[in-house]
């Protein structure tokens, strides 16, 4: 099992910054891609960005050149970093893991990630 919890949601300005980490924690060997996703009210959860154990690394379009996902070398702390945040970044942002040994499952596809985060708020205002 991996136990996945995130931090450092808040309120920022447009144009600000965050950074959003989530804490991994169980059996993260077994886990090969990390990711953030986010939900806005009344939307579908969307993929963000996506990190496997050997660095590959993919960014939905809305985010490219903004935001930049990392793993530590522990593979213990997933980070996302936030730069010139609109209001369409505002969302529930969440992070999961996927067990997937060939990298197949590495996709902005909900239904391939097992394990969810409690999810952590992003309200981005003028």
């Amino acid at each position: 099992q991996v136990q996945l919890a995130e931090s450092g949601g808040g309120s920022v300005e447009v144009g600000g910054s965050l950074r959003l980490s989530c804490a991994a924690s169980g059996a993260t060997y077994r886990s090969y891609c990390m990711a953030w996703f986010r939900q806005a009210p009344g939307k579908e959860r969307e993929g963000v960005a996506i990190i496997t154990t050997n660095g590959r690394i993919t960014y939905a379009n809305p985010v490219k050149d903004r935001f930049t996902i990392s793993l530590d070398n522990a593979q213990t702390t997933l980070s996302l970093q936030m730069n010139s945040l609109s209001h369409e970044d505002t969302a529930m942002y969440y992070c999961a893991a996927a067990q997937s040994p060939g990298g197949g499952l590495c996709k902005f596809v909900r239904g391939n990630y097992n394990y969810w985060g409690q999810g952590t708020q992003v309200t981005v205002s003028s």
